[in-house]
C-alpha cells in the first residue's frame, strides 16, 4: 500500500495543518517510508511467538490498606499559603 498526495492533504485537512507543497511532498515520503518498514515487520515469522502485552512480567505492587492516625489540623494547615475557620482557603471558581 502507497499513500498518495490526496492522502496526505486528507490527513492534513483532518489535523488542520497548513502545508506547504513542499512539506506535503516530504510528509508523503516519509509516510511510505514508514510503510515500507512496517510491510518488512510483516514478513517476519511469528508464528511460534507467544502473544504478550509487556515483555516483562509484571505484579501487582500495591500494598495492603493500613489503617494510620491522621495529622492533626493545625500540622496539616502550617504551611497552607492562606486558611479560614480551620480550612484551606482558595479563590472563588466559577
Amino acid at each position: 500500500m502507497k499513500i498518495t498526495m490526496q492522502d496526505v492533504e486528507h490527513v492534513a485537512l483532518l489535523s488542520r495543518l497548513e502545508l506547504t507543497d513542499e512539506e506535503k511532498e516530504e510528509q508523503l515520503v516519509q509516510l511510505n517510508k514508514i510503510l515500507e518498514a512496517m510491510e518488512v515487520l510483516n514478513k517476519v515469522d511469528t508464528s511460534n511467538v507467544e502473544p504478550l502485552t509487556h515483555v516483562l512480567p509484571l505484579k501487582n505492587v500495591l500494598r495492603e490498606d493500613e489503617y494510620r492516625d491522621t495529622l492533626p489540623k493545625e500540622k496539616v494547615l502550617q504551611n497552607a499559603p492562606d486558611q479560614e475557620e480551620g480550612m484551606f482557603k482558595v479563590p472563588r471558581i466559577i
